[in-house]
């Protein structure tokens, strides 16, 4: 989960990861494949949902088996199951008007997962939500993605945010982007409720603070 406050190099990073951009220099590797500028093989959820107002939500999260051929009534089946583990069932013929901010950031995850189910790249999905919006959504993320088990890259600009929701976090700072610090995050999952408010919560705290500091 990148760190930092160069907006333009974490960007840029996701493009080049997606296959959106081509490196300076370097190779982009999936399970030791070489995927650099192969858009399609690596999905990218940005910060706002972008659900379609015209489409169903069970419509807007199947558009990426669309896109790949499959017709409508099988990409529905396909989906159908996913819906309640990502805490969406009943939602499937609602529009995207009558939904939380909060549930239309799952109906976009729900999307980007059918995508790709190996590795998602997710834009700092959460920072347009209230307070309380995005404490549950943390709760809910944590649930759902030990149950799909979807590795993802996680832009954020939140700390806290990062030690709650990270295994590992990589500080990117200066111009151009560079990797300037790594913390393992080494609470078990599931973790505490209250885990925010522990003292290694506050040890892992400092350690990135000071760390950012000194870049």
């Amino acid at each position: 989960m990148p760190v930092g406050s160069q907006r333009g190099r974490q960007d840029t990073l996701f493009n080049i990861i997606s296959g959106l951009l081509s490196p300076d220099e370097g190779r982009v590797l999936l399970d030791g494949t070489d995927i650099t500028n192969q858009p399609g093989r690596i999905s990218y959820m940005l910060q706002k949902d972008l659900l379609f107002a015209y489409r169903t939500v069970e419509d807007n999260v199947i558009l990426p088996l669309l896109l790949r051929g499959m017709k409508k009534k099988e990409a529905r089946l396909q989906a159908a199951p996913l819906f309640e583990p990502f805490g969406l069932e009943g939602t499937q013929k609602k529009y995207p008007s009558q939904l939380s901010g909060g549930m239309r950031q799952r109906a976009a995850l729900l999307r980007t997962y059918l995508f790709s189910q190996d590795v998602a790249l997710l834009d700092e999905p959460f920072s347009a939500l209230d307070t309380l919006t995005r404490s549950a959504i943390h709760k809910w993320y944590l649930d759902v993605m030990e149950k799909i088990r979807l590795s993802t890259l996680f832009i954020t600009h939140d700390i806290d945010e990062a030690i709650l929701l990270s295994d590992r976090i990589y500080l990117l700072c200066g111009s151009p982007g560079t990797i300037a610090g790594e913390i393992v995050i080494r609470e078990p999952k599931p973790r505490r409720e209250d885990f925010n408010l522990t003292p290694a919560f506050l040890e892992y705290k400092k350690t990135v603070l000071s760390m950012l500091r000194d870049t």
